[in-house]
């Protein structure tokens, strides 16, 4: 769902434009920049027994986050969770709650799925969830295949931006809601870095940015190949109200938009206006 946090943003309701606001921060503890290191929180993970793998810190409601945005997840088409367990372990350390479908689709359904089992677990008695899962604050993410279900996700009223690894064009980016950071290889041979650059053109009713990571091939491990820290960067900020993080991706004098890791950085009208 859309949030209006400024007068600005009521303004522009009204008039009919789309300007979203990160929300204030939910108190989760700042990483002082450092967005590809290892966030504060332990992390556990398990099954749901449903479809979906959870990554989640391990003490809900602690170090001052008293409850918890969540990250919906899209595998590859030759992966599982477990290929990305380091990354989404990652994403869990930094306070996210991470609903990670178990398996491989371009429908954002099955991403929703994991979305609707965390809303029911939220307000279950006795479930470790309990009043703990921010519903107010989503994102969906994903690689490749996973990353076009993720944008199929970014349609739901529910889910309030999207930000996919390399991701493919099996959903309409003209139905997204939020903001959106398209990502894209330079040398990658799969999915092209003409076809993300091509998603992120048809997303013009939201903020959209496009960047494509110099060398990057199309796989990820390691460091998630370099956009570990700039896709943590971004939920930070849309879904925690990381003001650091902003200032990477937005401004005239945004931290991305010089000479960087990018090969090509570009906005689109509505993002640099923000």
């Amino acid at each position: 769902m859309r949030r209006w946090t400024t007068l600005a943003g009521l303004i522009a309701l009204v008039a009919g434009t789309f300007v979203p606001t990160a929300q204030a921060a939910p108190a989760c503890p700042s990483v002082g920049g450092n967005y590809a290191g290892s966030g504060p929180f332990a992390v556990t993970q398990a099954s749901n027994g449903a479809g979906t793998t959870i990554f989640r810190p391990t003490n809900l409601g602690s170090l001052g986050c008293g409850t918890h945005p969540v990250l919906l997840w899209g595998n590859g088409a030759a992966a599982t969770p477990a290929n990305y367990a380091p990354l989404l372990t990652h994403f869990a350390s930094h306070g996210f709650i991470v609903a990670a479908y178990e398996g491989k689709s371009e429908d954002p359904k099955f991403l929703l799925a994991g979305l609707d089992w965390l809303t029911q677990q939220n307000s279950t008695a006795g479930s470790p969830f309990a009043g703990k899962v921010d519903l107010a604050r989503v994102g969906a993410t994903g690689h490749s295949l996973g990353g076009g279900q993720a944008v199929g996700a970014g349609a739901d009223p529910r889910v309030d931006t999207v930000a996919p690894f390399l991701g493919g064009p099996f959903n309409d980016p003209a139905k997204l809601r939020g903001p959106a950071f398209f990502t894209a290889g330079e040398l990658d041979p799969i999915v092209w870095s003409s076809v993300v650059k091509g998603e992120y053109q048809k997303a013009s009713q939201v903020p959209a940015i496009f960047a494509e990571l110099r060398g990057k091939g199309h796989f990820l491990d390691g460091d998630a190949g370099g956009l570990r820290g700039p896709i943590t960067a971004w939920f930070r900020y849309h879904l925690m109200g990381d003001t650091q993080a902003r200032g990477l991706f937005f401004g005239p004098n945004c931290g991305y938009c010089g000479p960087s890791e990018w090969t090509k950085f570009e906005r689109n009208a509505k993002a640099a206006a923000l």
